[in-house]
């Protein structure tokens, strides 16, 4: 058993150390962009993702946590996915305004949800607790709705077959991710009362 601690212990440190790394990656590629365009749609991205880092850093520990190797992967996936992509020099789909109005939105929805969540939040599929307030109360998966909501902005800011393909495949995995916790979350009875009040995952009305 405390063999199984310390083996846990080494893991969350490694994951807290790869999140943090993976952000500065992302970091030195958007803010060179901005430096070079004034663009603000890959720094609201930037501010996203420092958000994973922070709290990554900042949450508390718990031993009810899947680790399955198809929730790792999940996450891995998910994780690794939005500093992998790349500004380009060619115009946008639609008017920088537009795409920076989206990506401030998507990341109001997630700083009002990581702040309802405290030190709850979490990479890896676990119970961290049961939160059901503010953004809560219409999705139950309202940060990663925020997630969905810049990535689609950052697409449309920096159109590129690479960044489709990342987003694609990254944002599957994070809705996969998402189906992972409910289903270690769905244990705990007052998670199940939750479910039957809050039907939608990331839509309201929607899905």
């Amino acid at each position: 058993m405390e063999t199984f601690s310390r083996r846990a212990r080494l893991g969350d440190l490694l994951a807290r150390a790869v999140v943090c790394g993976l952000f500065l990656v992302l970091a030195v590629n958007l803010w060179g962009d901005f430096q070079r365009t004034g663009r603000l749609t890959g720094l609201l991205l930037l501010v996203s993702e420092l958000l994973v880092a922070v709290f990554t850093l900042a949450r508390q520990r718990t031993l009810d946590v899947d680790r399955s190797r198809i929730a790792l992967l999940l996450t891995a996936v998910s994780v690794a996915g939005p500093p992998l992509l790349r500004t380009s020099t060619q115009g946008g789909l639609v008017p920088d305004a537009l795409t920076v109005a989206l990506s401030a939105a998507g990341l109001a929805i997630v700083v009002v949800g990581k702040l309802a969540l405290g030190r709850s939040f979490g990479i890896v599929p676990a119970n961290r607790g049961v939160v059901t307030a503010g953004p809560y109360g219409f999705v139950r998966h309202p940060i990663y709705a925020g997630y969905l909501i810049t990535h689609l902005a950052f697409l449309a800011a920096h159109p590129s077959l690479g960044n489709l393909l990342i987003i694609l495949i990254a944002d599957a995995a994070l809705i996969g991710r998402a189906f992972r916790e409910e289903q270690t979350l769905e244990k705990d009875d007052r998670y199940q009362a939750y479910c039957r009040r809050v039907a939608w995952h990331l839509v309201p009305g929607v899905f």
